[in-house]
């Protein structure tokens, strides 16, 4: 089990989580120190996704506990609304209002959920579209952007709440290969700038590059956990090895 120290962000301490009778998390521990980067890799149906939504409470977890820092967020008194005031969370479809602008997209958590003055969010919203080369689609609709586009935008949204802590779900899977680069360049960039980041992700080169710590999850369970150069060059679990071989041997082809 990962120990807790006085920069954790997050704490996961033994969650379970079932649907019916299949069990998707088994007693997984993790913990995410501030301005880390965590990368969960593992094959499909291996409870990336699920870990992710049970830590922005989108699903309960059977037992088990996590923490926000320092604060039980999966107690039952816990606010959820306010619990995700604090986490900003990416989806692998975008999830994008697609009847608003880009501009409105960005916005609109910041202006009805954190009180934020609509002048205040516009500017700072223009400040993100240009930090990340967007500056001339605040005022397209979703519809009229590329998915990479689309993606970026996506990601600018969640950070326009000022996070603490960023969750980003397979985030490139959607899109064209040759869209990829794009929002893997905006996810070095924030690790850069010492966003603290969980993200689930197939990308094997991006976890190998910008993970802090990468975790393998398989059938559920966090079978293994370390360095990213340790887990890519040394793993210890045999599933490990195989998962990476498998992994590797197919983006050679």
């Amino acid at each position: 089990m990962s120990e807790p120290t006085a920069t954790s962000v997050l704490r996961v301490e033994g969650v379970w989580k079932h649907y019916h009778r299949h069990c998707v998390l088994r007693g997984v521990d993790l913990t995410v120190d501030s301005h880390e980067v965590v990368c969960l890799i593992g094959a499909s149906g291996s409870g990336k996704s699920t870990l992710l939504r049970c830590v922005n409470l989108l699903e309960t977890v059977d037992d088990g506990a996590i923490h926000l820092d320092g604060t039980e967020i999966t107690d039952v008194r816990a606010d959820p609304d306010d619990v995700r005031k604090r986490i900003g969370m990416v989806f692998q479809s975008y999830n994008l209002f697609p009847s608003m602008t880009v501009l409105d997209n960005i916005t609109l958590a910041p202006r009805k959920v954190h009180g934020v003055a609509r002048a205040r969010a516009e500017e700072e919203a223009r400040e993100l579209l240009g930090r990340f080369g967007l500056s001339d689609k605040a005022g397209a609709y979703p519809d009229r952007l590329s998915g990479g586009q689309q993606q970026r935008v996506a990601i600018i949204r969640a950070l326009a709440t000022r996070p603490r802590l960023l969750l980003l779900d397979e985030v490139t899977s959607a899109l064209d290969p040759a869209l990829v680069g794009e929002v893997l360049e905006i996810i070095r960039e924030l690790k850069e700038s010492g966003m603290t980041m969980v993200l689930a992700t197939h990308e094997m080169g991006l976890a190998r590059d910008i993970a802090d710590k990468v975790c393998f999850l398989d059938q559920g369970v966090l079978l293994e956990q370390g360095t990213a150069e340790q887990i890519f060059t040394d793993p210890r679990e045999p599933r490990t090895r195989e998962f990476l071989k498998r992994v590797l041997d197919v983006r050679r082809l």
